[in-house]
């Protein structure tokens, strides 16, 4: 059988002398059509495995991830984009090589959890693609929506004026948030997540540096490693605005402005706030919690619930929609497990160098002042008709200027403050 086998086989590929034309031609266009079939479907696999939905959900399991991922500024980029990057074929074919890793965890069940970036492809080679740095941009004004915990659900809305900037110096430009991004700036992280930078180094036009340590790290600055040093970009504040999750209380503040959730029900913030972020053992447990102020309005507010059933049930049924998009129990991942670098409230943030202890040999910290990235922000309630908002700086004394000032001005404040 298998010498009949292999002489048709040579007979197919290798025609006898005299056979007809269409014979010799056969074994060619099998061998085109299998290429053909070959290519075919590794073009199709290719792109199939550099979809979303392959990587977040056949790849390597990550609920959390892909999950933020649909709902973030990002969800039309394909993962690759970022954790792959563009780049000739061969290269993008040894990257992702590179990533069976996640396969091989995803298997044999390996994965510590929750999931952390090890490594990241620079910002210049994903972010700046599309996002070019040279690119100005004007102050823009914030409108922040937040409700009271009182009965209510009092609105405030917080005004405020963030100096994006951007742009490069020799055009004139070169200044304000952005400013971090246009100028060279090295810096040293202790931890993976990069909460503790005690050392900063900025790179002068000049050619020359300056240096910014830490006054209460235990720091030589002589042993530093400068394989150990990163590049400031996009990602050091960025770093979670593809996979945010956000805090009970941010849920709550966005689901209430848009109406998701009445604002008229009564108590709602404060009570959705308590049972969203309370500790629970099971997701289940979390869930039933919150099924549970249906009961408590029936009770507590039988009125209201008579004439407005429909609104607290969907209220709930919105607040259970968010925990489950939120809180993966099984890998660890909740609002807490990563730190959001935008900003300075449910992290560190800008802090982590802008704290007024980061010093040059000259005693000059690191600018920190309230108005330097952003205006003095504006809280106005239902009763304010107008709200004045900083839009500039005007005329300041030199004494503004100090690096330090935040810290000293508590000591020079006096009447002439009100001029």
């Amino acid at each position: 059988m298998r010498e009949r086998l292999r002489r048709a086989l040579r007979n197919f590929f290798f025609p006898p002398a005299g056979s007809p034309r269409w014979a010799r031609i056969l074994p060619y266009a099998t061998l085109g059509a299998l290429t053909l079939i070959v290519l075919i479907a590794a073009v199709y696999g290719w792109d199939y495995t550099n979809s979303p939905s392959f990587c977040g959900t056949a790849c390597h399991t990550m609920p959390p991830e892909y999950t933020a991922y649909l709902v973030s500024p990002h969800a039309r980029i394909d993962c690759v984009e970022c954790h792959i990057g563009r780049g000739f074929i061969a290269t993008r074919i040894t990257r992702k090589a590179g990533d069976l890793q996640h396969v091989i965890a995803t298997l044999f069940h390996t994965y510590e959890f929750p999931i952390r970036a090890e490594s990241l492809r620079p910002a210049r080679e994903t972010c700046e693609r599309c996002h070019s740095p040279d690119k100005f941009s004007d102050d823009s004004l914030r409108a922040i929506l937040h409700f009271g915990e009182d009965r209510e659900n009092t609105p405030t809305t917080t005004y405020i004026v963030l100096k994006t900037g951007g742009g490069s110096r020799r055009e004139g430009l070169g200044r304000g948030i952005h400013w971090h991004i246009e100028n060279p700036i090295l810096y040293l992280p202790l931890d993976p997540e990069q909460q503790e930078i005690p050392y900063v180094r900025v790179m002068n036009e000049d050619g020359t540096s300056t240096e910014y340590v830490d006054v209460e790290a235990d720091l030589d600055v002589e042993a530093i490693n400068p394989a150990d040093l990163a590049e400031m970009d996009c990602i050091t504040c960025h770093n979670r605005i593809t996979h945010l999750v956000l805090t009970p209380e941010a849920t709550i503040d966005q689901l209430m402005s848009r109406a998701i959730i009445s604002p008229q029900i009564p108590e709602i913030r404060q009570r959705a706030v308590a049972a969203y972020g309370a500790e629970y053992d099971t997701n289940e447990a979390a869930l039933q919690a919150l099924a549970a102020l249906e009961s408590f309005y029936q009770q507590a507010y039988s009125d209201f619930y008579e004439d407005h059933a429909p609104e607290i049930q969907a209220a709930v049924a919105a607040l259970q929609e968010a925990y489950r998009e939120s809180v993966f129990r099984e890998q660890n991942s909740d609002w807490t497990t990563h730190p959001n670098n935008i900003g300075h409230e449910d992290s560190p943030g800008c802090f982590r160098c802008h704290d007024g202890k980061h010093l040059n040999p000259e005693g000059e910290a690191i600018r920190l002042e309230c108005n330097l990235c952003h205006a003095i922000p504006v809280v106005a309630g239902p009763p304010d008709f107008v709200a004045q908002i900083e839009l500039s700086r005007g005329i300041e004394p030199q004494s503004h200027l100090n690096s330090n000032w935040i810290t000293l001005h508590r000591d020079v404040f006096d009447e002439t403050c009100a001029n």
